[in-house]
């Protein structure tokens, strides 16, 4: 083998190394700059939201009371739920109140290095984007007797969404920041149940809850793995 075809077969052999590094890194590198997005996408909601004047603040507060009055009806007068991922349309049109894309809120795992906007309606397309909150369920504003569930995909090529929750413990963190304040709780507890189990994510009478659900076993689809998270007020 002459050095000429020496050299070229070192040089192809460095290249299939590197292509192969690069698709192997891919989804890291891919969910990293994604969760960087997102937190910087978290900060200026926030920020948006601070800078209201008082129009639109006056907005917002009326919005505020129409989601109180939802979730006072849902309470008072039974939720109609089957599967938790077959509610595609949203509770609210957002976008009326000069929230872009519907967006209620961002949620954040800090154990899991996570950040997700959370859109209302768990359609496909919501879903591909970031986490959901499923209509029926309590608006994720927080009061006494509220359950807000929160869906997501178990992983994406672009992004691990709920690939990990299965990491989370009892007295986690998590939170959880709408248009109008920031939601503090903490993992209560984690059961694994059947897509069909609704009982499972009902409003639980007394409790303000926030109920992160997801699919498993990963990958598939076969079961439901739900984590319940209460209200922490000492830490609001």
């Amino acid at each position: 083998m002459t050095a000429t075809r020496r050299k070229r077969l070192r040089r192809a052999a460095l290249l299939l190394f590197c292509l192969g590094l690069a698709i192997a890194c891919y989804p890291a590198l891919s969910n990293w700059a994604r969760n960087a997005m997102q937190a910087a996408d978290s900060r200026r909601y926030a920020v948006e939201q601070s800078r209201e004047g008082s129009s639109g603040q006056s907005e917002l507060n009326a919005l505020y009371r129409q989601m109180q009055a939802y979730n006072k009806r849902l309470c008072e007068e039974g939720q109609k739920l089957t599967d938790p991922f077959s509610y595609e349309e949203p509770s609210f049109d957002l976008t009326q109140f000069g929230l872009k894309d519907n967006i209620v809120g961002y949620l954040s795992i800090p154990k899991l290095g996570l950040q997700l906007p959370v859109y209302l309606g768990a359609s496909r397309e919501n879903l591909r984007k970031g986490a959901v909150h499923l209509s029926q369920t309590s608006l994720p504003i927080g009061g006494d007797s509220t359950n807000a569930v929160i869906a997501a995909h178990r992983g994406l090529a672009s992004q691990e969404m709920f690939l990990h929750i299965d990491r989370l413990e009892i007295g986690d963190e998590v939170h959880f920041a709408n248009f109008r304040e920031e939601l503090h709780y903490r993992v209560a507890e984690i059961e694994i149940i059947a897509p069909d189990d609704i009982q499972k994510v009902l409003i639980q009478p007394g409790r303000d809850l926030l109920t992160l659900v997801t699919c498993h076993p990963y990958p598939t689809t076969r079961q439901r793995y739900v984590v319940y998270c209460e209200r922490a007020e000492n830490e609001a």
